[in-house]
């Protein structure tokens, strides 16, 4: 499956804010953002000109599928079902991506970094209802139990980002035990509870062009 291999610091500095796609590393001071405060490239010391309508619209999307770490293709697709159910169409699209495994995961506290816990759902160190899953999009339920495998609780960096739970926080809609290594699905979340920098109106007008 195609992903982006570039740096994720230039996906922070062309969107102009913190993204986070490296976890705590972002809260450094040598964060990317944080020594160059400009885009990427050649023109980037130019500085950010005003966008039009359509190029704030496209900087809205690129920034939700740079934080969720999706490309366009699968971008669209989630777009496409959030648009066929009841219900307002930005909102059902945050919460396809909510609910995506991987950042449910990364959610509970698990891994410091969606990308992080992209690999390690990939490499099957977590189980949904007792059953092993290694596909990242999976899309979790209410009532759906997350546990990590046996293998993955020696994993240190699991056991590291577990450390600093009480100090990242858990959302409302997920609940932990560190001790067990398990997550809860309590609830679906609303955008509410999403707490991200997005604007999704913004989004569905770009793709109802």
């Amino acid at each position: 499956m195609a992903r982006y291999r570039g740096s994720v610091c230039r996906l922070c500095r062309r969107e102009g804010i913190k993204l986070f796609l490296k976890g705590e590393r972002c809260l450094r001071d040598r964060c990317a953002v944080e020594k160059r405060n400009y885009a990427p490239g050649q023109h980037g010391l130019r500085g950010r000109k005003g966008f039009s309508k359509y190029g704030i619209q496209l900087r809205e999307k690129q920034k939700a599928k740079r934080i969720y770490g999706i490309l366009e293709r699968q971008f669209r697709g989630y777009f496409k079902k959030a648009e066929m159910m009841k219900g307002v169409t930005g909102e059902n699209l945050l919460r396809f991506l909510e609910c995506r495994l991987d950042n449910v995961v990364y959610r509970l506290g698990f891994t410091q970094a969606r990308g992080m816990a992209r690999q390690f759902v990939r490499h099957g160190f977590f189980t949904v209802n007792g059953k092993r899953v290694n596909i990242p999009s999976y899309s979790v339920k209410r009532g759906d139990v997350i546990d990590v495998t046996e293998k993955g609780k020696h994993i240190e960096a699991i056991k590291e980002s577990l450390k600093g739970i009480e100090r990242k926080g858990i959302l409302s809609w997920l609940e932990i035990d560190k001790e067990k290594m398990r997550g809860v699905v309590n609830s679906i979340p609303t955008v509410e509870d999403i707490s991200l920098p997005i604007q999704e109106q913004l989004i569905v007008e770009f793709y109802s062009k």
